[in-house]
C-alpha cells in the first residue's frame, strides 16, 4: 500500500505548483468569505514555547582532542562547522549536551584515555560522537557499539553526523574521498574552523604515508599517501594570513613524503609557501621520515636557512640498530639517519634536530639498546621523544616474541636519564635573539615565544608582545626552555598583515556575496550572535528560543528573500 510519504518534495520550491491559484485569484475569492467572530484569549505572561523533540543546532557541544597535530588540525574544522551550523562550543564538558571525542591511535595510554572519556560521558547522560584514528581504524570495538562516528576522511560531514546524534541516532561514516579512482588528500582544506591559537593555522598537506612499520596503527586508520595539490596548500596558507595568523604549521603522517603521488615534492611545495609568508612570520615543517627526505637534502637545507622558515626538522629514527630497524620495517638503515643529521647541521649552522626513540621493541637486545644509547651520546638532541613500546592490536608487532615488561620499563628509564644529563642550551646564555612570541606558558606566568631554531624562549607577559617578533637578551637556560629580557631600545615587530581573530572565532567565514546579493546560507553562519544573508539579519536567540536551529532558518531566509527579489 502507498504511504502519505511516497510523493517527495524534492525542492522547497516544489511547494508552489503551476496548478495552485495565483496571488490575485486568492485576493478575489476573499469578497465571498465571510468573516467569523472569535473570543479573544487574555495573553500569557512570559509564554515560552514547548516543544516535544530536539532541534539540532541549539545544543552545546565539547571536543576533546587527543594525538598529533594532524588530529589537531582535524577537532579545529569540526569545531569550526559545528559552530557555524550553530552549535555552541563550550570549555565545559559537563555544560555540553554533546561530546565530541576525537582519538588517537599510537599508543595504548592515548586509547585507554579516550575509551574512559566515553564511559564518563555516558554516565553523564551525554551523547557521544567519536572521530580520529581509534573508530577508523578499529569501528568494531565493543566499547563503540551504538555510537556515531567519523572518519578522518569525513570531517567535512560533521554537522550532519552531530545533528543525527542529537536526535538519539546511530550514524557512522568511515568512507574515502576519492576523484576519477584516485585518493584525494581529506576534507576540503577552506573548510570553517577554531583555530586553538588564533596566530597559528596549522594545514595538512598529506594523509597517509608509503611505509608498513610493523609497530603502527595509524596506518590503519590514515591509509596510504594521499596528497593535497599545491595550488590548494598556499590558497589555504593565503587565507590565513589574511585571518592575522603570524605562523604555519605544515604537518602529516609524513611530510617528506608530500606529492610522490601526485607527481611533485617537498620542496617544490615549501618554496611556493615561502612566496606568501610576510616578513617576520615564520613557517615550521612537520615529521619526516629519514627515506624521503634523502634525495632532497641539499634543497632542504636552502630552504632551512630560509628566515622565515624554523631551521628545526623532527625526523624518528625509533632505533639505532639496523636489526630492530629491518624488524620495524623502516626502510632505511642507521647510517641514512646520520647522513641526514649531518648533512642538515653542516649546511643549517644551529639546525634543530628532534627524534622519537622507542624502547623495547619486539627482539630488541641489550647490544641493540646499546646502539641507540650510542646514539644519543654522539647527537646530545635537544628535543627528544622517548617511548616505552607498546603493541596495537593488529599490528604484526603484536605477534613477535616480546621483551618483558621490567625490561623496557628499564631501558626508558636508562634512556630519560641519559637526555636529562645534559643541558643543550647552556651555551645560548649571552646571546641576542630575534623571537615570534605566540603562546602563554603553561603556568600563565609567561608568554612563549620561539627563535631561529624554533627553542623556547619564555619572554615578560606584555599584552604588547603577543604576535609580536621581538629582540631579547638570553640571560637564563634551562633543559626545554630559554629565558628572554626584551631589549629596551627595540620596537616590537608585527607580522600579521591582519587583525588576527579572537580566540573561538570561526575561520573562513567572511562574506562573499552572490546573485541577487544572497549568501550562501551553508558559508555564511557566523560565529557572532546574528546570522547574516545579505543585509537580512536573524538573532541567534530569538531562533533558540523558537526552537529552530540555524541552518533551517538560513535556508528559510535565503528561499524567502530570493521570492521577494
Amino acid at each position: 500500500m502507498p504511504s502519505a510519504c511516497d510523493s517527495l518534495i524534492d525542492d522547497i520550491e516544489d511547494m508552489v505548483s503551476s496548478s495552485d491559484p495565483t496571488p490575485h485569484e486568492r485576493q478575489s475569492a476573499r469578497k465571498s468569505i465571510m468573516p467569523r467572530s472569535r473570543k479573544k484569549k487574555e495573553p500569557l505572561s512570559h509564554e515560552e514555547l514547548h516543544t516535544d523533540s530536539l532541534i539540532p543546532g541549539t545544543q552545546k557541544i565539547w571536543m576533546k582532542t587527543w594525538g598529533c597535530s594532524h588530529n589537531n588540525s582535524d577537532g579545529e574544522y569540526m569545531a569550526g562547522q559545528l559552530a557555524a551550523s550553530g552549535y555552541e562550543m563550550t570549555d565545559d564538558p559537563s555544560d555540553a549536551d554533546l561530546w565530541v571525542l576525537n582519538s588517537c591511535t599510537v599508543k595504548n595510554p592515548a586509547e585507554d584515555h579516550f575509551r574512559n572519556s566515553i564511559r564518563k560521558a555516558q554516565e553523564q547522560q551525554k551523547k557521544v560522537v567519536v572521530a580520529g584514528c581509534v573508530p577508523q581504524a578499529q569501528p568494531r570495538m565493543d566499547y563503540l557499539k551504538g555510537l556515531s562516528i567519523i572518519g578522518v576522511q569525513q570531517i567535512d560531514r560533521v554537522v550532519e553526523v552531530v545533528d543525527e546524534a542529537v536526535k538519539g541516532h546511530s550514524v557512522r561514516l568511515l568512507g574515502q574521498k576519492k576523484n576519477g579512482g584516485r585518493r584525494l588528500g581529506g576534507a576540503r582544506l577552506d573548510l570553517p574552523k577554531i583555530r586553538k591559537n588564533p596566530l597559528i593555522e596549522i594545514i595538512s598537506i598529506n594523509t597517509g604515508c608509503l611505509n608498513a612499520c610493523t609497530y603502527c596503527k595509524t596506518k590503519h586508520a590514515r591509509g596510504d599517501l594521499a596528497s593535497y595539490p599545491i595550488e590548494e596548500l598556499v590558497e589555504r596558507a593565503s587565507q590565513s594570513f589574511q585571518e592575522g595568523v603570524c605562523e604555519i604549521w605544515l604537518t602529516s603522517e609524513d611530510t617528506g613524503a608530500y606529492g610522490r603521488d601526485i607527481g611533485t615534492d617537498l620542496p617544490t611545495l615549501l618554496w611556493r609557501l615561502v612566496e606568501e609568508i610576510p616578513e617576520g612570520a615564520m613557517l615550521r615543517l612537520g615529521m619526516t621520515n629519514p627515506p624521503y627526505i634523502l634525495e632532497h637534502l641539499e634543497e632542504m637545507a636552502k630552504i632551512l636557512n630560509h628566515p622565515r622558515v624554523y631551521a628545526f626538522l623532527h625526523v624518528p629514527v625509533q632505533s639505532a640498530s639496523d636489526s630492530v630497524l629491518m624488524d620495524m620495517k623502516r626502510e632505511y638503515c642507521i647510517d641514512d639517519f646520520k647522513k641526514v643529521v649531518d648533512t642538515l647541521k653542516d649546511r643549517v649552522p644551529g639546525v634543530t634536530i628532534a627524534t622519537d626513540l622507542i624502547c623495547g621493541f619486539p627482539g630488541e637486545t641489550e647490544k641493540d639498546f646499546q646502539e641507540t644509547v650510542d646514539l644519543v651520546n654522539l647527537y646530545r638532541f635537544p628535543s627528544l621523544f622517548i617511548n616505552q613500546f607498546y603493541s596495537r592490536p593488529g599490528t604484526p608487532a603484536a605477534k613477535m616474541e616480546q621483551v618483558p615488561a621490567h625490561v623496557k620499563k628499564q631501558r626508558t628509564k636508562e634512556l630519560s636519564q641519559l637526555f636529562h644529563s645534559y643541558n643543550p642550551y647552556d651555551h645560548k646564555v649571552g646571546e641576542r635573539q630575534h623571537v615570534l612570541v605566540t603562546e602563554e606558558s603553561f603556568d600563565a606566568q609567561y608568554y612563549v615565544s620561539h627563535n631561529k631554531f624554533y627553542e623556547q624562549v619564555l619572554v615578560p607577559k606584555r599584552a604588547e608582545f603577543k604576535g609580536k617578533m621581538i629582540e631579547v637578551d638570553i640571560y637564563e637556560a634551562g633543559k626545554h626552555f630559554l629565558k628572554g629580557r626584551p631589549v629596551e631600545e627595540s620596537q616590537p615587530f608585527t607580522p600579521s598583515i591582519a587583525k588576527p581573530l579572537q580566540k573561538g572565532e570561526v575561520s573562513g567565514l567572511m562574506q562573499q556575496p552572490i546573485a541577487n546579493g544572497i549568501q550562501d546560507p551553508a558559508s555564511s553562519m557566523p560565529s557572532s550572535s546574528v546570522l547574516l544573508i545579505g543585509s537580512h539579519s536573524l538573532d541567534r536567540e530569538v531562533l533558540k528560543k523558537l526552537g529552530i536551529g540555524l541552518s533551517l532558518a538560513a535556508a528559510i531566509l535565503a528561499f524567502i528573500i530570493e521570492k521577494l527579489y
